[in-house]
């Protein structure tokens, strides 16, 4: 018998994870169950200010993460922070899952440290992300969002029929997709269904023999701003990422360009958006998720008439949910069989 603790919120059920772990393992384990506030309460992010010990996206404070995980040997979560001291607090904790894509609440030369597996579950939520990112574009390209805040305010806005105003089709468009990762590979499938000319840039993996054959190019991040009707960002933030998309990169794409992020907030500099939206280039953007989280009520993008916001919501489905407890729920069934893991971080 194992002792499992799983920490799960509001998105991540705990329950979920504890009944996916019993359909693959057996119901004669110690599973202990703990549910935080997230999303119903922020998260501390750790970008704009740094946290604990430099984790990301995490929640939960040191002292109650170990007293609820106490001799467990295996523990689940999504947000809970994992920092040296915490390991180090934790001396019978030998396995961690985390589901999401990267273990950015874990610090991961301290679980090395101190010989703790971790395991994450990378797509869990790519689908979900492609196909929102999808109705992002749509939602500018087809003055979705343009029409739908005229008729809230009581306004028939039947200019938007004029060959001047009106919206175009992705077929004629040519969409530049950065990041060809779990999610960014998916944007580019679905975006081929449209039949909109497709650039990729991403300098350390390679096209797909499908994707190449259909016509999709890889190119440079200048190419791909300067060639783009529409740009949508789908790279993980790294020192390299960080603030890749500033005045210098908004001044390179296209006059009636759009921008889409779907990804994080500290790929970009917002002032330099802000700018690009007020003075051009750009004709509009579809923020989904930004520096802070909240943002500040007087944000001046809020401002903004061209531009379509979100809060950070694209990765979240039923369908993540019952994937990503049933990626971890192998981890655990494979740790406890003595086999080696699918997704070692």
């Amino acid at each position: 018998m194992k002792k499992i603790a799983i920490i799960g919120d509001r998105f991540m059920l705990p329950t979920v994870f504890r009944d996916k772990i019993v359909e693959a393992c057996g119901d004669a384990h110690d599973i202990r169950l703990l549910e935080q506030p997230w999303p119903d309460e922020p998260m501390e992010h750790g970008y704009a200010i740094e946290g604990m010990d430099g984790l990301k996206e995490y929640m939960g404070k040191a002292d109650d993460i170990v007293e609820f995980i106490g001799d467990a040997e295996l523990a689940i979560t999504q947000l809970a922070p994992f920092s040296r001291g915490i390991f180090e607090r934790l001396p019978g904790l030998k396995f961690v899952a985390v589901s999401r894509g990267g273990p950015v609440n874990i610090d991961m030369q301290a679980a090395r440290d101190a010989g703790v597996l971790v395991v994450n579950t990378p797509g869990r939520n790519a689908s979900a992300v492609a196909e929102f990112t999808l109705g992002a574009i749509l939602a500018e390209t087809r003055l979705i969002r343009t029409g739908h805040e005229s008729m809230r305010k009581g306004e028939w806005r039947g200019e938007l029929y004029r060959a001047d105003k009106t919206g175009r089709e992705l077929s004629e468009m040519t969409v530049g997709v950065v990041g060809y990762g779990n999610i960014g590979t998916k944007v580019v499938r679905l975006l081929r269904a449209f039949g909109t000319r497709v650039l990729v840039h991403d300098p350390y993996v390679q096209l797909s023999a499908d994707d190449r054959n259909s016509g999709v190019e890889h190119v440079g991040f200048d190419e791909l701003l300067s060639r783009s009707d529409i740009v949508s960002l789908h790279p993980r933030v790294t020192e390299e990422t960080r603030g890749m998309m500033n005045a210098a990169s908004f001044a390179r794409m296209k006059p009636g360009a759009i921008f889409v992020n779907t990804a994080r907030g500290p790929l970009v500099d917002y002032d330099a958006l802000y700018e690009a939206l007020v003075n051009g280039p750009l004709s509009s953007a579809m923020l989904e998720t930004f520096a802070i989280e909240p943002v500040p009520a007087d944000w001046p993008l809020l401002q903004l008439p061209n531009v379509t916001l979100t809060p950070h919501i694209a990765g979240a489905s039923v369908r993540t949910v019952t994937y990503a407890a049933e990626m971890a729920a192998e981890e655990v069934r494979r740790y406890i069989a003595g086999l080696p893991p699918v997704n070692p971080c």
